[in-house]
């Protein structure tokens, strides 16, 4: 089959006869492949794989075939565990847990890996000296919304975030334009992330790079390396998203506005300031400059 999707892509660029000769497939298993039209059996058989692996790297390889039974049923899609695991087993998947667990990175995975410049030292001196960046997911009635965020280490301060339910490279982009149009980008600003495929795009990176901006991420599999965003996180669930109804994107999105705009960066004592809010924080710091 891939052959014959191989042969599709090049159709009117070469003879068929010849690329059926070049791939060693015959001329009407070509035809017969063009015109099989799957079954409604066939149709549910590949849904189901696509969403089992879709899920499996939306956790992060998290989650092996029980948990994902769990996770599909909870969307309506009845599943067994038995199959799923012949899924994993057939895309080449494994959940990492347990001793027996061995991270092989695929091919794309050291594209565009930047140095950890950051190295846990979670404090700046000044605002826009290093700021941190990542995604969380927000679980809905159907599917799920994704949001990432960027956060100025001198204050805590979200200083731009981004919802959708498709977490893509646009996701991260939006979050990062929100930032600069917030704020003074100076050359030689940290922006650290984890090594998530959209951190890694080139299109990301062409973006800080234009900004003079220096990338860092965590290292493999390390989530400490980026500790004060998880944190963060953390504390927009347990005090807010978990005490309402997420039902929709649109409830979602005015959950984080709310949060994010109106309590946390304006009102809520952090730790890390003296128990003040980051906005008062910045504006401390910019008192004593003046």
């Amino acid at each position: 089959m891939v052959r014959y999707a191989y042969i599709e892509s090049l159709r009117g660029e070469h003879a068929i006869t010849k690329m059926c000769a070049w791939l060693g497939v015959s001329r009407a298993g070509y035809y017969k492949w063009r015109k099989w039209v799957p079954s409604a059996r066939e149709k549910r058989r590949l849904l189901v794989e696509k969403v089992v692996v879709n899920t499996f790297w939306e956790f992060k390889e998290r989650y092996g075939a029980p948990r994902l039974k769990d996770e599909l049923e909870d969307e309506g899609i009845p599943a067994c565990k038995n199959h799923i695991a012949q899924l994993l087993a057939k895309n080449g998947l494994r959940a990492r847990n347990g001793k027996g667990y061995k991270y092989f990175p695929a091919p794309n995975a050291r594209n565009h890996v930047s140095d950890n410049l950051l190295r846990r030292n979670f404090t700046a001196s000044k605002p826009d000296e290093k700021w941190v960046s990542d995604i969380t997911y927000i679980k809905l009635n159907r599917g799920n919304a994704y949001l990432a965020v960027i956060m100025d280490l001198y204050s805590r301060k979200i200083i731009g975030w981004a919802l959708d339910t498709s977490m893509t490279n646009q996701l991260i982009i939006d979050a990062f334009q929100m930032a600069v149009k917030n704020r003074g980008v100076e050359p030689g600003l940290i922006l650290h992330s984890d090594r998530g495929v959209q951190y890694r795009s080139g299109e990301y990176q062409h973006l800080l790079l234009s900004q003079g901006i220096r990338p860092s991420m965590s290292r493999k599999g390390n989530c400490w390396d980026n500790a004060v965003i998880e944190s963060f996180f953390a504390r927009l669930k347990v005090e807010s998203l978990y005490a309402e109804d997420i039902t929709t994107k649109g409830k979602a999105y005015s959950c984080v506005f709310e949060y994010i705009e109106m309590f946390y960066n304006r009102k809520r004592r952090h730790s890390a300031n003296g128990n003040i809010s980051p906005e008062q924080y910045e504006q401390n710091y910019y008192a004593k400059c003046a």
